[in-house]
């Protein structure tokens, strides 16, 4: 008998499709799981998958493989929405990320399930979920705050006041962690949205569970269509797309591989692009939150304005 043969008797016996019994002989309803571009989730153009295993071989899900297209419709998406997040009060952004944190926190059972799934036991699973609440609610914090702190009156010999301040560096293409599911994406995506910004995310390719059911969460969080992206799929595929894209103005790398360190500072030179390259190691430290990481995707605006004589 081979497998899918076996398959079909475990459903026919009650079983899911992942082998576990439902209730009265009914079959599981499996999640599907698809990318998320411009408010809306479509199945990747290519019409690729992978299949995602946990530690005993058993299938989890079938997760869509992105592809170039993906990613440059949801660049495109990116820049249409930039300008108006960007020019939203900072009162308003803030209040939006606080209700990311409201709607992760709420469904904190479907998150930690995930994670388990994943290979993270129960301890570790409630706190990457606690932390990643964290983490939006520090930043929801800052987003009226850091241009206030970093911004300048300068002195100047002539007659004119002087002011510097921040402003968003525009779309941004994020490399997510590999190695963590929920935390990375919150630790990547949290700054650069605080300050303006809007992003193309790449999950991690052997945790992406979580990623889906957070663009869920932001998708109801009244997170506007196109400010966050997320695409499913292979880092080593995708990553010369998401550095050489010429409408990306800055692209952030999580990990320590250093050839793709390489490739990615290389083609970031191709249009002066901000290349940053963040460690990996324990997202769930606070050193991964300050308002450092907002500025390291802003631009600083000089202006110049006549004093009266």
């Amino acid at each position: 008998m081979d497998q899918i043969e076996k398959q079909k008797v475990k459903e026919l016996n009650g079983k899911g499709a992942n082998g576990e019994s439902s209730k009265e002989g009914r079959l599981n309803v499996m999640k599907t799981y698809k990318i998320y571009i411009d408010g809306k989730f479509p199945r990747t153009e290519s019409g690729r998958y992978y299949i995602l295993k946990d530690k005993d071989g058993n299938t989890i899900a079938n997760i869509c493989q992105g592809s170039r297209k993906d990613f440059r419709d949801a660049v495109v998406a990116a820049r249409k929405a930039q300008h108006s997040w960007a020019s939203r009060s900072a009162y308003n952004r803030g209040q939006i990320l606080y209700r990311i944190a409201e709607m992760l926190e709420g469904r904190r059972a479907q998150f930690v399930a995930e994670l388990m799934q994943q290979g993270s036991t129960s301890v570790d699973a409630e706190s990457e979920v606690s932390a990643a609440v964290d983490r939006f609610v520090y930043y929801a914090g800052w987003c009226d705050k850091y241009q206030q702190v970093f911004s300048s009156v300068n002195p100047v010999e002539s007659s004119h006041f002087n002011f510097s301040l921040p402003e968003a560096t525009g779309v941004v293409s994020i490399l997510a962690d590999e190695e963590t599911s929920l935390i990375g994406l919150a630790t990547a995506i949290a700054p650069a949205i605080a300050g303006g910004n809007t992003v193309v995310t790449l999950a991690s390719s052997s945790k992406p569970l979580c990623a889906v059911t957070f663009a869920e969460v932001l998708n109801s969080s009244d997170v506007p269509g196109g400010v966050v992206n997320i695409i499913t799929g292979y880092r080593k595929e995708l990553i010369t797309h998401f550095s050489n894209h010429m409408d990306v103005n800055a692209c952030i790398y999580f990990g320590e591989d250093k050839d793709q360190i390489k490739t990615m500072k290389e083609n970031a030179s191709l249009n002066v692009k901000r290349p940053l390259v963040y460690s990996g190691d324990d997202l769930l430290s606070d050193s991964h939150q300050n308002p450092y990481r907002i500025m390291d995707l802003q631009e600083i605006k000089t202006t110049w304005h006549p004093i009266g004589q």
